[in-house]
């Protein structure tokens, strides 16, 4: 039973993924003359230029690396992969590009408006463990082979390409600049649903008011810290260093405690995207 509620949730997901990314495509990125990176980037401009279906053309572009992905990275990811692409690509040209509405008006916009809808439909996808294909697949592929590298210089190489050939497709600058802004609105706003709850900041506290420091936070803040041990590498003198762990609303209060314990401590803030635990996000999701 759980496993059929998962399935819907997931084909729920899909779906309602598929919808937002196509009208991202269909109704504000094609008629937009952008292509904003990845093989929906290509499939546009093939479009443009020979009146080939979007949806269908991305699903082709997908064949050889869902081909590579079956051989190196497993049945289950590449399945579940397929029917997230052949869902969006039959919605796009079956659903979206009849019915949708299309906008025809500012550029810009119409570019933050694409990048927006097909960052959201990204994002629920991902939320739910499924990947879209095309660059998701490449990043994979990629990080098997090679783990330390930089994956996400690579993939932004690739729709840099893909985006500087629409200057040539299109035959302005501008589509390849609207490209870039759409691509970034789309990294925001998928990053936003899928780390948005989760982010906080992470703060190393060294100071000698460490214990006042660390009781106000239990006290005031109501969260936890911890005490790890520390030697000086230019003095080798042993102390301790506060750990703290705070959503970004607790951050001010946080700092605020700090400076009135110990004006002169030494305060070390990192910002992090995932944060679990008591107090924050449950390690595992309830259903």
């Amino acid at each position: 039973m759980r496993k059929k509620s998962e399935y819907l949730l997931d084909l729920s997901a899909d779906f309602l993924g598929s919808v937002l990314m196509g009208i991202g495509v269909y109704s504000f990125a094609e008629q937009a003359d952008i292509a904003p990176g990845g093989l929906s980037g290509l499939a546009i401009m093939m479009k443009y230029l020979w009146g080939l279906p979007v949806g269908v053309m991305t699903f082709v572009l997908n064949i050889p690396l869902l081909l590579i992905a079956w051989k190196f990275l497993g049945r289950r990811f590449t399945i579940r992969t397929l029917r997230t692409v052949v869902l969006s690509s039959v919605i796009l040209d079956v659903v979206v590009t009849p019915l949708a509405f299309t906008y025809a008006g500012d550029r810009l916009l119409g570019s933050i408006v694409s990048g927006v809808c097909m960052g959201a439909g990204l994002g629920v996808i991902f939320a739910r463990g499924s990947t879209t294909g095309g660059t998701d697949i490449i990043s994979c592929l990629v990080e098997r082979r090679y783990p330390h590298m930089q994956v996400g210089g690579i993939l932004t190489a690739v729709d840099m390409l893909i985006i500087a050939l629409s200057i040539l497709v299109f035959g302005n600058l501008e589509s390849a600049l609207y490209g870039i802004v759409a691509l970034y609105m789309q990294g925001r706003v998928m990053d936003s649903i899928l780390y948005g709850r989760r982010r906080g900041r992470c703060v190393l506290i060294f100071s000698d008011q460490r214990e006042q420091i660390a009781q106000r936070i239990l006290r005031e803040m109501d969260r936890g810290a911890t005490f790890l041990q520390s030697r000086g590498a230019y003095s080798g003198v042993h102390s301790e260093v506060l750990l703290c762990a705070a959503e970004r609303r607790d951050y001010a209060q946080l700092q605020r405690i700090v400076r009135e314990c110990d004006p002169a401590a030494f305060f070390v803030v990192s910002e992090t995207r995932n944060v679990y635990g008591e107090g924050f996000e449950p390690m595992i999701e309830e259903k």
